[in-house]
């Protein structure tokens, strides 16, 4: 038996075997796949499983390169990619979601599977409940309980939850779990091992790495993943193959990039800790953070993204501060190798227990910049705040 290759070693080797003559696979663009026979033709729609190309809108042979990929990262059985990662959330939730259903969501989720839950799941019959706590995941479970969502680290304020137990208390009632997994990448984070039924990324961020695409993908055994395929396949929600191709390009240097997006990260997280402008910073990567030991048990590193709160300052401080930046550009997203400053949106803060107090909330993304480049555009900025 060969030993088992390391991750590093991994990110070189998959998602190349139609690579014959070249180092990457080719980009495949079609709508109609081509039978052999018309064996092959039905034996591919009587098999739910894709594997292999069906039709143009379900994948090419690009899709299940990558889609093979993410599934041996992750160590899973199967994958699904999806056109964004709102669509990977929206297609787990909306498979599980039927009048009489009920769902179970993490209360400090990401604020549109909030909305999506609210506004559009519960007018279609789901009951949907939101826990903050392991105590209130067992009080509000029920016999009609069809899938626990959660999201770690919440990815506005940084609050990190007990993966493990979420998974042992749900399979004691026969519930899969589904995780956002997007921050820790697969890299620093192995939800599958945690016992996570369906993890899920929003590929836009790490996997991609470079800011230019839009995709998300799904993770699990086939049969976890079943309901979830024929979602897709019914709503159309499967990714491009020029997409994937990217997105392929982006998995080769993900064990290169995300090391240094956790030392810099850690680098300006200290150094902000030391600024009068900031009352607080929240990291889990940081010793004194609340959630430090759950983060040292469940990851091997840290993503680039955090939060810090702003000393009590007015709006047009506040402005200023954004408005002097210039290694961080002001922008949604996260996950490439850009450094951003973003701004708490409502839906970011719909549904938060604990609101910032008089400060403002930021959410910062450290990209792959000289640390101390960055902490000097900072000091900058920080200085327009009295």
């Amino acid at each position: 038996m060969k030993p088992a290759l390391k991750q590093e070693t991994l990110l070189t080797q998959i998602g190349r075997a139609s690579a014959t003559q070249s180092v990457n696979p080719p980009l495949v663009r079609a709508s109609t796949t081509l039978f052999r026979t018309l064996a092959d033709f039905k034996h591919s729609y009587e098999t739910m499983v894709f594997e292999s190309p069906q039709y143009g809108r379900s994948g090419t042979a690009t899709t299940f390169e990558f889609q093979n990929a993410m599934a041996q990262l992750e160590g899973a059985e199967c994958c699904i990619a999806v056109s964004s990662g709102l669509t990977a959330i929206a297609a787990v939730l909306g498979a599980h979601a039927r009048p009489g259903s009920h769902l179970l969501v993490y209360d400090a989720v990401y604020g549109r599977t909030r909305v999506l839950c609210e506004k559009e799941l519960r007018p279609l019959g789901a009951t949907v409940d939101f826990f903050a706590t392991l105590d209130e995941l067992r009080a509000r479970l029920t016999p009609a309980t069809a899938l626990v969502f959660i999201e770690v680290p919440s990815s506005l304020t940084m609050a990190m939850l007990d993966v493990e137990a979420v998974c042992a208390i749900a399979h004691a009632h026969g519930v899969p779990v589904a995780c956002d997994s997007t921050w820790g990448s697969p890299v620093f984070f192995r939800p599958h091992a945690l016992g996570v039924d369906i993890s899920l990324h929003s590929a836009t961020k790490y996997i991609s790495g470079h800011s230019d695409l839009m995709l998300g993908t799904l993770t699990g055994t086939y049969e976890k993943l079943e309901v979830v395929r024929t979602w897709c396949d019914r709503y159309g929600s499967h990714a491009a193959p020029d997409v994937c191709w990217l997105a392929l390009r982006g998995l080769r240097t993900l064990a290169v990039r995300m090391p240094r997006h956790h030392a810099n990260a850690l680098a300006v997280a200290h150094w902000l800790q030391r600024q009068p402008q900031v009352r607080r910073v929240l990291f889990p990567a940081l010793e004194d953070d609340p959630g430090h030991a759950l983060w040292q048990r469940q990851f091997s590193g840290a993503s680039g993204l955090f939060a810090i709160e702003l000393a009590r300052c007015s709006e047009d401080a506040c402005e200023r501060f954004y408005d002097a930046l210039t290694l961080f550009g002001i922008g949604t997203s996260w996950g490439g190798f850009e450094s951003l400053a973003m701004p708490a949106i409502p839906h970011h803060l719909r549904g938060l227990k604990v609101q910032p107090d008089d400060g403002r909330l930021v959410r910062l993304h450290i990209g792959l910049a000289d640390p101390g480049d960055l902490c000097d555009d900072l000091a900058q900025a920080l200085a327009h705040i009295r």
